[in-house]
């Protein structure tokens, strides 16, 4: 669902620059621009999303499939926590040394690998289920395969896709692949439900293995031609340091990357968060809860073709979307009512998608080409490898303390997060807040901070408005 800066690399921004795009070469021919979908008009892209969108579904229900088959066999909801915690915990152990090897191969060449390998782990569980053979460990083996797999994966898909797209397109195509990642949110699970109360987990594990033939296909279709020139990084020691150096040097970088850090590990903690409110809060049972997660994947999925239409990827969105996310949780936990909770999942959706969309493509954009795999790898890890770290403790102050000050617990953290984050990046971009009550004009802003012997007002274009 994603390097030392190599010889056309485009000269460092000053870090307000939130606009700064990649200089890859061109190679595809020019076409018309803009729209919500106009990363599907190139060819590579559309087969890529084509098989995204099948492999997807197919993971949606092998998670659904895999989560009641452990509780089949054991009975445990820790269980079922510990497959969670094998599938997640080679992302946080292992995830910096995905994206060296990324950095290193061709990323579609390398992606035709790393897809056949997680569909071989579907495969495996469907003979094992099928046969009766199936045993907990099992499944906790293949769950840990699959983790491993994707600390490969991750980081070259996500580089792979300013390769197919070029910069012009990216966001589009982040956003894109986000809404194919929530349609598939939509339809895996209710697939995955149908099957195992007809045939078996069993089926919606053959069915996962089988999807992952589709985003093969598409790979090995791919016309390399019109792919989008890309440096590898020859093999080297100490490039593992050396992507970090490189992060820790930039703020435009590191600062968006923690703060996605902080919200992926203490914001997006839904399924603790939700189950307690279905079961303490609104005594409710299960249809309630797939209302909840229904809600969340519609926002999501607004939130990501909103995202489509923007061309520009400006640090004040991200900012803003976390601001509001923080508070829009805080506002949840205390909601009075069932249907004002339940109408505040959709925004919220939205939020946490746009700060996904926004932080993912600003950071491939400001990467150079050469890096992006340890950079994308980095950001991966600590937004997806947060959650073995974050959960237990969120789960632990939801349980003493109640499902309202655990939503509310995470609220607060986003939200200071994201206000720590804004003033570091203003002040990294030597920019001041400005407010301006005056009729027409915008009412919060950050602009440059003012020099010695320079007049009040600004430069058309040098505002950087965040709210």
């Amino acid at each position: 669902m994603s390097t030392g800066p190599g010889a056309d690399s485009a000269p460092a921004p000053q870090p307000h620059d939130d606009t700064r795009t990649a200089a890859l070469p061109r190679t595809a021919p020019a076409r018309p621009k803009g729209g919500t979908f106009s990363s599907l008009r190139i060819r590579n892209y559309r087969l890529f999303a084509t098989g995204q969108v099948v492999s997807n579904t197919g993971t949606w229900m092998q998670r659904i499939a895999q989560d009641w088959l452990v509780l089949s066999l054991t009975g445990s909801s820790a269980a079922v926590g510990i497959t969670t915690a094998l599938q997640f915990l080679p992302m946080l152990l292992f995830g910096l040394y995905g994206g060296v090897i990324a950095d290193r191969c061709p990323k579609r060449r390398l992606l035709v690998f790393t897809q056949g390998a997680m569909g071989l782990t579907g495969l495996a569980l469907a003979v094992l289920t099928l046969s009766g053979h199936v045993q907990v460990w099992h499944v906790y083996l293949t769950a840990l395969a699959l983790g491993l797999v994707t600390v490969v994966d991750n980081p070259a898909r996500q580089a792979f896709v300013v390769e197919m797209v070029g910069p012009d397109d990216l966001r589009n195509a982040v956003s894109l692949n986000s809404a194919n990642f929530q349609s598939a949110r939509l339809v895996g699970p209710a697939v995955a439900g149908v099957l195992i109360t007809a045939v078996g987990s069993g089926w919606a594990f053959l069915l996962n293995g089988l999807s992952f033939v589709a985003p093969i296909v598409g790979l090995l279709l791919m016309r390399t031609s019109e792919l989008h020139e890309a440096d590898t990084a020859p093999r080297a020691k100490g490039q593992l340091r050396e992507g970090l150096r490189y992060v820790a040097g930039r703020p435009d970088l590191i600062w968006p990357i923690i703060l996605v850090g902080f919200i992926g590990t203490f914001g997006f903690n839904f399924p603790i968060w939700l189950t307690a409110f279905v079961d303490d809060v609104f005594h409710a049972g299960a249809g309630t809860y797939g209302l909840f997660n229904t809600l969340l994947a519609v926002g999501s999925l607004a939130g990501a073709l909103l995202s489509a239409r923007r061309r520009a990827t400006r640090q004040r969105v991200l900012i803003g979307a976390a601001l509001v996310f923080g508070l829009l949780e805080i506002t949840a936990a205390l909601a009075p009512a069932f249907w004002v909770f339940v109408l505040l999942l959709v925004p919220i959706g939205m939020c946490g998608l746009t700060i996904n969309v926004t932080a993912n493509s600003g950071i491939q954009l400001g990467t150079d080409a050469a890096m992006r795999g340890r950079v994308m790898s980095l950001y991966m890890m600590v937004f997806v490898g947060g959650t073995p770290l974050g959960a237990p403790l969120v789960g632990w102050i939801t349980d003493a303390y109640g499902a309202r000050v655990g939503f509310l617990a995470g609220g607060a953290v986003s939200l200071l997060a994201a206000t720590g984050v804004g003033l570091a990046l203003a002040r990294a971009g030597d920019l001041r807040l400005k407010v301006d009550l005056r009729r027409g004009r915008t009412l919060v802003s950050f602009v440059p901070r003012q020099k010695p012997g320079e007049g009040e007002g600004e430069a058309p274009g040098e505002r950087l408005t965040v709210a």
